[in-house]
């Protein structure tokens, strides 16, 4: 059963004391500005990672690997020494990409900033096809025009059913208002 927690502290661990090592005992000309910047630790605690990177070109990169492959005696037995554990794992040296990663990332964002920069230089001046704002609204003359038309074209409608609806006949009286039908006899006066 592996610890990750126990492997992480160990990993922790192993990178300070690596550090503190190349930086107070390891005397090597050929070690360069070194910095440890990660190290990781198998889950049966049996063999450490240590990445690094070097300031300087290629030829003090290359110096200085070597310069860690000879003291890596040194180093494990050091390692061993401040940590106390049955068995002390064995240390592999590995140059960390991260800077170089992040280089070439800075140069594609350059690359992306100068296109940006050269599509907003071709557009300065430049109008659209159609009109800049194809929308209407309400400010806009002919806007005022359509929705008065509408809203008749509306009224109309409502106001043709509610005359059709309205039920008032046409007829002469005798001017209380109406005419009552032939066969009403409300008023006792037949009509024959």
């Amino acid at each position: 059963m592996t610890d990750n927690a126990r492997a992480r502290k160990l990993a922790d661990r192993i990178q300070v004391v690596v550090a503190e090592t190349l930086d107070r005992r390891i005397k090597d000309p050929r070690l360069g500005f070194v910095t440890i910047t990660d190290a990781r630790v198998t889950g049966d605690l049996r063999e450490a990672t240590v990445f690094y990177t070097v300031y300087g070109d290629d030829e003090e990169r290359a110096a200085s690997a070597a310069a860690l492959e000879s003291a890596k005696g040194v180093l494990r037995s050091e390692v061993g020494r401040q940590t106390g554990v049955r068995f002390t794992p064995t240390l592999a040296f590995v140059p960390d990409a991260l800077p170089d990663n992040a280089r070439t990332i800075e140069d594609l964002l350059d690359k992306a900033r100068a296109k940006d920069a050269e599509v907003r230089e071709v557009s300065t001046g430049k109008t659209y096809a159609g009109e800049a704002d194809p929308y209407r609204k309400p400010e806009d003359e002919g806007y005022e025009e359509d929705a008065e038309a509408e809203a008749a074209a509306a009224g109309s409608e409502a106001g043709s059913g509610s005359e059709a609806g309205s039920g008032s006949g046409s007829g002469s009286g005798s001017g209380d208002g109406g005419v009552a039908p032939a066969g009403d006899d409300t008023d006792g006066a037949a009509t024959k």
